[in-house]
């Protein structure tokens, strides 16, 4: 089947997060301003269709009316096995898969469950917000071993520095960004092996987010860090459908934990937990029928960001951006033209009325930056653009100014 995804549909009055919850985006502090005129790109789902087969799927579940208490059975973890085993080359042992209504939840979990208060957490910034949040808010210390970023804009990890903080008597944990959100890096086997040998010789466990995996360029390829390393036993990867086939609103994250101990010690922090029909449903019918979309959806994707590149470089030069290897997010930076954090936002998200993600949210390493979630039609993209193309038009390259 072929899918149009220049097509948009009307997601006002949906219960929409991005594009019914003025009152809360506001009140969380994304913007200022939003009116019925606004473009919200700042969270990353998509405004696309999702599969024919998920659809029927989701029918079929509706048609039998009634709505109770889910079990999973075989077909949800079959489809799972055979999803990263055919496009990872990942064996994935049934036991070790643990269902949990969310990423952030999960890692939530995972904090309270092997760490302690006080505890050091390694993360790498600029990184997802929830990250931070998941370690501060339960009392345990942020560990910062920031990426490098050259005059390209590509980042890559600073491995002396990091072995240093995972040497440390109070890192307990490594919570992994891979594909990294925002800055779109896919680490390479290498990379990834020598992170979880430093983690495994100080006993540092890592969780993995890895639920962009899916969502890498054409011709990149993904690889889970638990298939990087013989020394899997201190990793907990974090898989879901939620980013891959636009269904973050039926809650369905996989943590595959190997090591049984951990296992039992994650399940009983986290609780009973069962899933509603619908993510059961949906779960199977993508994986083992939406492959031919996701490859449609991933030329297009990465259409998108081929215009996105071309129009700055076009008629906003000064903005540096690079296409990531993964994700869909795009990480732009600002900088050159000598504005305030302030400055560029007010120019964006009130007088443009297009509404990003300030890079301060990712750390302060993102102060000059903006991220954009680009899998929207083509032409809301290319409005938002033209939009912010207008205030900046009027600019002159400055200096950077101090970030303080």
């Amino acid at each position: 089947m072929k899918y149009n995804f220049d097509e948009v549909i009307n997601r006002r009055g949906t219960y929409s997060l991005k594009w019914d919850g003025g009152e809360l985006i506001k009140e969380i502090g994304i913007t200022e301003r939003y009116d019925e005129d606004s473009i919200p790109l700042f969270t990353a789902d998509m405004d696309l269709p999702v599969p024919q087969p998920l659809i029927d799927a989701l029918h079929k579940t509706v048609d039998h009316k009634i709505f109770g208490y889910s079990i999973f059975p075989e077909e949800y973890y079959e489809a799972i096995q055979h999803w990263f085993s055919r496009r990872h080359n990942w064996n994935i042992k049934k036991e070790e898969i643990i269902y949990s209504p969310g990423t952030v939840n999960a890692l939530n979990i995972a904090v309270r469950a092997f760490t302690e208060p006080g505890d050091g957490i390694i993360i790498q910034r600029p990184v997802y917000p929830p990250f931070t949040a998941a370690i501060e808010n339960n009392r345990r210390q942020v560990i910062n071993n920031a990426l490098k970023c050259d005059e390209e804009g590509y980042y890559s990890i600073d491995f002396e520095d990091f072995e240093a903080k995972a040497k440390d008597k109070k890192t307990k944990m490594f919570i992994l960004c891979n594909p990294h959100n925002p800055t779109g890096r896919v680490l390479n086997s290498e990379e990834l092996q020598k992170l979880a040998e430093i983690c495994a010789e100080n006993d540092v466990l890592i969780i993995a987010d890895e639920i962009h995996g899916d969502l890498i360029r054409r011709n990149l390829t993904f690889t889970p860090i638990a298939k990087s390393t013989d020394k899997g036993d201190h990793i907990i990867t974090c898989t879901a459908i939620n980013k891959t086939f636009n269904v973050a609103g039926l809650h369905c994250t996989n943590v595959i934990i190997p090591n049984p101990e951990l296992r039992k010690t994650f399940i009983d922090t986290m609780g009973f937990q069962l899933a509603s029909p619908f993510t059961i449903s949906a779960l199977i019918a993508v994986y083992n029928e939406g492959e031919d979309w996701l490859n449609q959806l991933k030329e297009y994707i990465d259409g998108t960001m081929e215009w996105v590149v071309n129009f700055l470089a076009e008629r906003m030069p000064h903005v540096k951006v690079r296409i990531p290897e993964g994700t869909y997010v795009m990480w732009m930076d600002f900088s050159a033209y000598g504005l305030s954090p302030e400055e560029v936002h007010d120019r964006i998200y009130n007088k443009a009325n297009v509404l990003l993600e300030d890079g301060s949210m990712f750390g302060e390493e993102g102060l000059q930056y903006q991220r954009i979630c680009i899998p929207s039609p083509r032409p809301i993209i290319k409005e938002a653009f033209e939009r912010i193309a207008r205030e900046f038009e009027d600019l002159h390259v400055g200096v950077r100014p101090p970030l303080s």
